[in-house]
């Protein structure tokens, strides 16, 4: 589950998550978030907070990815972070995700989604097996902007990317990606043109094979060079 454009303010975000996963096993109501009130954690630096995610069972552990900052972490419910992003070789990220059935294991996707005035690119998909303490490449790295994803409720080497693509240029490396061992291989499952990629993916709680996707056509800008070759 993911969070966009929180600044900082994740306790109340990813205890929401861990109240709706209990929900959605029939041992919560509605009525158990009536009191929330949100709180500042910090860490003040990392720049704004692209998403957060947690672990269920686990209510004071919890992950964010910053645009400018990288991965944090926190096991004690923001009362003290710490980056796990050391063998990550960019900063921006778009999205982060716990893998239901092994929480050890994390997916990070690098450049985050949200064009603003800044915008950073990433190099793709990333995996640790130990909590985020050591990450390895997982391909993807011409997606340059990921905004979501998925892994499967039972498999934690089964996933889905979302990937925004190329925002100042056309590419092909737009939309879902599919992975069933690890990140190892991808398959390219849904293409929709050049220009469009994905920033969300949503999964039915009931039934996971069910997956939504959100598309975006981003307006590519082009320069035209003169003959002097001066920008005009």
């Amino acid at each position: 589950m993911s969070f966009r454009r929180s600044p900082v303010l994740l306790s109340m975000l990813c205890l929401a998550a861990s109240l709706s996963a209990a929900n959605a096993a029939g041992q919560g109501s509605p009525d158990d978030l009536a009191g929330l009130q949100w709180r500042l954690l910090g860490p003040f630096r990392a720049g704004w907070s692209t998403m957060a995610a947690g672990i269920a069972d686990q209510p004071d552990t919890f992950y964010f990815g910053a645009a400018g900052g990288g991965v944090w972490k926190t096991v004690n419910a923001g009362a003290t972070w710490q980056p796990v992003s050391d063998g990550l070789a960019s900063a921006p990220v778009g999205a982060i995700a716990v893998a239901p059935s092994n929480p050890r294991v994390l997916y990070a996707g690098m450049g985050h989604p949200e064009p603003r005035y800044d915008i950073a690119a990433g190099d793709g998909v990333y995996r640790s097996e130990d909590g985020g303490a050591h990450w390895q490449r997982a391909g993807l790295e011409a997606t340059r902007h990921i905004g979501a994803i998925l892994v499967s409720p039972s498999d934690a080497n089964t996933l889905l990317v979302g990937a925004l693509g190329h925002i100042f240029g056309t590419n092909a490396e737009r939309g879902v990606f599919r992975s069933t061992d690890g990140g190892r291989h991808w398959t390219h499952v849904l293409a929709i043109d050049a220009q469009t990629g994905v920033v969300d993916l949503a999964a039915d709680p009931a039934q996971a094979n069910i997956v939504f996707a959100a598309a975006w056509q981003l307006a590519v800008a082009e320069l035209a060079t003169s003959d002097d070759g001066g920008l005009h």
